[in-house]
């Protein structure tokens, strides 16, 4: 009953994931206040030396994209801390959502066949409830109208923290930890890897390699932020 929830609302007010104010009728998961002042990066629409070289003779990107700047303490980083570790993963999928939409408006979905969120060990996804790279991989597939898929890669190595490590030891510690259970679902198809926060690149340098060693025909990534 509409009543009831709307006494709910009052004593138990939803707020903002990004700065913690009421949300106002309307409004989900973040305010329109903290929508409005997102650091967009917009490399949708003019492309980013600084973001694309993170790749450069390492692996062969067709696009990097990310969708906002990342820096200590600013609202990028709470709501990405929030998709992580507090159990909210319809913010993923918003975020996901709301990056979609720019990308089809700028025709980015003519150029992808298949969405596909970074794996996470199986072990880490049971303790966190979810991958939060799916998450988003489904509010892009959303909004973009291209299919992702949750189940074809897999990782079958359950690594350790990246945190800390410098750029040669992450991708060691990610080195031959993806695995694609069925290769007819991959061959052909121009793949966007999607993952919450593009740093070092080795990750997704990582899984992008065993794509394209599988059979892909191009691979792009997604971002919803990128550590400056």
């Amino acid at each position: 009953m509409k009543w009831v929830n709307h006494l709910i609302d009052i004593i138990y007010p939803k707020t903002c994931d990004a700065c913690g104010e009421a949300l106002l009728g309307g409004e989900k998961l973040i305010c329109t206040k903290c929508l409005v002042g997102l650091p967009r990066t917009n490399v949708h629409l003019n492309s980013d030396v600084l973001i694309e070289r993170r790749f450069w003779g390492k692996v062969n990107m067709a696009h990097t994209l990310a969708y906002l700047h990342f820096a200590k303490k600013n609202k990028v980083q709470k709501l990405l801390h929030q998709l992580k570790y507090k159990n909210k993963p319809d913010l993923g999928v918003l975020l996901g959502e709301l990056y979609g939409r720019d990308l089809k408006e700028a025709g980015f979905d003519k150029n992808i066949d298949l969405i596909i969120g970074v794996p996470l060990h199986i072990e880490k996804e049971k303790q966190r409830g979810y991958n939060q790279a799916n998450c988003i991989a489904e509010g892009l597939s959303k909004a973009l109208e291209v299919p992702y898929d949750a189940v074809v890669a897999q990782k079958v190595v359950n690594t350790a923290t990246q945190t800390k490590k410098n750029r040669f030891e992450r991708f060691m510690n990610v080195k031959d930890a993806f695995y694609i259970r069925d290769k007819s679902k991959i061959t052909g198809k121009r793949i966007a890897i999607v993952d919450d926060v593009l740093t070092t690149g080795s990750t997704i340098e990582a899984f992008a390699e065993v794509l394209i060693q599988n059979g892909c025909a191009a691979v792009s990534v997604v971002t919803i932020a990128i550590a400056d």
